[in-house]
């Protein structure tokens, strides 16, 4: 009676374990319909991503010089270098250079805010400088020429009793000429120039600025 159990049990098992597999095969080939005759389904193809567009690089508008026309346009903003922040005779030299940039770009907008905030109030004749462009650019008015370039610079870093370091400069500044709104010249052009100047200067709070300019007689 127990091998008759055993025997009809195990006979059923079977007969289950065969209607599985079958199922189990019906449902794979169910799955793979449309697929390879293999049963294994293909590889989807891999998308592939579309490169993302290069952004055009804005163009940097042209510099137009002053003119009887009109003011200049775009004057580049100058940009103090990282060594002009440093005590050293490098330093002294770059931020010399800069100031004088600083000095060009007053000259050729109007605004004195960059030449102002690198130079102290001590400095009596730069002040007498950014005045009088002050001046010259109220009313709509405006200054072509000008332009300054410094072919030499020498400086023996050596602080003085007053604090401050001298850099020996050669300034070259082109003929000045000066406009009213009408485009007619209010005043009697400035002539060009070249000579030597003392340029003062002091590092305090990790910073350079101006105290003092004097011209070499």
């Amino acid at each position: 009676m127990t091998s008759h159990i055993t025997s009809t049990t195990s006979r059923r098992l079977r007969l289950r374990l065969v209607a599985a597999a079958a199922a189990s095969v019906l449902l794979l080939t169910g799955c793979n319909a449309g697929g390879d005759p293999g049963g294994t389904s293909s590889a989807s193809p891999t998308s592939t991503a579309s490169p993302s567009a290069t952004p055009t690089p804005t163009a940097t508008p042209a510099y137009v010089p002053a003119s009887a026309s009109g003011r200049a346009q775009n004057v580049p903003v100058p940009v103090l270098p990282e060594v002009a922040k440093t005590e050293t005779k490098e330093g002294l030299e770059a931020f010399a250079a800069y100031w004088f940039e600083q000095l060009n770009y007053a000259y050729q907008t109007g605004d004195i805010a960059g030449i102002q905030a690198v130079t102290s109030p001590a400095c009596q004749f730069c002040s007498n400088i950014t005045g009088s462009l002050t001046t010259n650019y109220q009313g709509g008015r405006w200054l072509a020429g000008g332009k300054i370039v410094i072919p030499s610079s020498a400086t023996t870093f050596e602080r003085g009793s007053d604090g401050a370091y001298q850099v020996i400069v050669q300034v070259q500044q082109s003929t000045i000429n000066y406009y009213d709104p009408s485009g007619s010249e209010f005043r009697a052009p400035t002539e060009a120039s070249d000579g030597g100047n003392v340029l003062l200067v002091g590092f305090q709070d990790a910073a350079w600025r101006v105290t003092g300019l004097h011209p070499l007689r």
